[in-house]
């Protein structure tokens, strides 16, 4: 019987599913939104919200058993500075799944986790200069010479 274990296994072993895991958690931390699978994303999860619940105690022993599990400095430095700030009046729930459908290729689920804190960047689309275009103008390029080809023997120019 399976009761009470709770972890997913993603089809790997203990050492590649934590460094797998722990990786993830550095990249979200990084880049504040990452797409994955939903089981990974799902796994991601608590280790994530994990992480800023030690950063919100924000000691040298929080920072060090942080540290213990990411393995990586700068992610550390980051979540305890930027991201345990943003969440310190929230109780929870730091971290956001959103669904994104299924990949054209294995047709996995594919979703978003991001930060529930972080704040909205919106991409305007670049708009194109509108000017007078004419069908079959042409663009100023300038071509370079192409070398000539040595021909075969008995082929004659």
């Amino acid at each position: 019987m399976r009761h009470q274990k709770k972890t997913v296994k993603l089809g790997r072993t203990a050492e590649h599913r934590k460094a797998l895991l722990a990786n993830q958690v550095c990249s979200l931390i990084e880049h504040q939104r990452i797409k994955t699978t939903l089981a990974k994303a799902k796994a991601v999860r608590p280790l994530a919200e994990k992480m800023v619940t030690l950063g919100k105690q924000g000691s040298i022993h929080a920072r060090r058993m942080a540290f213990a599990v990411l393995r990586q400095k700068n992610a550390v430095k980051k979540l305890f500075d930027d991201i345990a700030p943003r969440s310190a009046e929230r109780n929870g729930g730091y971290t956001r799944i959103v669904r994104l459908g299924q990949r054209k290729s294995d047709s996995a689920k594919v979703a978003f986790i991001e930060w529930v804190d972080a704040p909205r960047v919106v991409e305007e689309p670049v708009a194109e200069e509108k000017g007078k275009k004419r069908k079959g103008a042409k663009t100023e390029a300038v071509e370079e010479p192409k070398p000539e080809r040595k021909s075969k023997k008995g082929e004659e120019k």
